[in-house]
């Protein structure tokens, strides 16, 4: 059976410690300095005549919060913050291992120049445009509806991408291709389209900012092998983990905000994680 981590700690001094290519795949997903709070309200409506929304068959509900979730995600110098994580990542990457930096339009563009001069440019595969469609739109701008996935190899040319394992498509024009190869469908591009996390859906946890589950398991799939341990420094409601588990990788995950690590501790469970806190007191979940 895979084994579960969980770290609830600082994840710098957490990453110092441990031994260099101890892992196949990193992914993160870091605060992407939005200068704003970040922040998932859980609510429950209630029936009441003089509730404030009207729901099915005219009935009158009142609107209950049951809970708040929050980060704050402003930083003075967001790159100082992530260099020295991003060099520990470097350290900790197995030769042939990948890394995965998953950000937006804010610092993106830095956080590449960044990792061109710690990995070495010739070190870099692919940036991946995830998209999606959903949320408000702006009037003054084509609104923005996709983030970044930076995807950097330990060792120039040597990498794990198992081709065979990559979920397959519907083509845009099957007419143009055949029935034999509309049936099977078409491999991703580094552009992909996912839905977010559907805000009523089984999936969601009520954490700020968590990721599709589908986005992680084509990572996890394709960038590393049955057996291989993942990493994510940043885990939050615990996404890689879950990806990791469910196709017979090794999960670590590091927070250091106590309400993810409740998240994580529920969500994945049935994985039987082992919680180390950063007094170093370990306890089973």
């Amino acid at each position: 059976m895979p084994t579960l981590d969980i770290h609830h700690a600082d994840n710098l001094p957490q990453l110092e410690q441990w031994d260099e290519g101890s892992f196949e795949l990193i992914y993160i997903d870091p605060p992407f300095n939005t200068g704003r709070e970040q922040s998932q309200r859980r609510l429950k409506t209630v029936r009441d005549d003089t509730g404030d929304r009207t729901g099915f068959g005219g009935h009158r509900y009142r609107t209950e919060e049951i809970g708040r979730q929050a980060f704050a995600d402003a930083f003075d110098d967001y790159l100082a913050f992530l260099e020295p994580r991003l060099r520990q990542a470097h350290r900790l990457l197995t030769p042939s291992g990948s890394f995965m930096l998953h950000l937006d339009y804010r610092e993106v563009h830095y956080a590449k120049v960044l990792l061109d001069g710690i990995f070495g440019r010739d070190a870099f595969v692919n940036e991946i445009i995830w998209s999606y469609d959903y949320g408000g739109r702006t009037k003054k701008r084509w609104s923005p509806k996709h983030d970044n996935i930076l995807w950097y190899s330990r060792t120039p040319g040597q990498y794990t991408y198992r081709y065979d394992d990559i979920d397959r498509i519907p083509y845009m024009a099957p007419g143009l291709v055949g029935p034999e190869k509309a049936a099977r469908g078409k491999t991703p591009t580094d552009s992909w389209w996912h839905t977010i996390v559907s805000p009523t859906g089984k999936e969601r946890t009520g954490y700020p900012t968590q990721k599709p589950l589908g986005i992680l398991e084509r990572i996890v799939r394709v960038h590393s092998d049955p057996g291989d341990t993942v990493l994510d420094f940043f885990a939050g409601s615990g996404t890689t983990g879950e990806a990791a588990l469910k196709h017979d990788r090794n999960a670590v995950l590091i927070d250091d905000n106590p309400e993810a690590i409740a998240v994580m501790v529920e969500r994945l469970s049935r994985f039987e994680p082992v919680v180390h806190h950063d007094d170093d007191q370990r306890a089973t979940a």
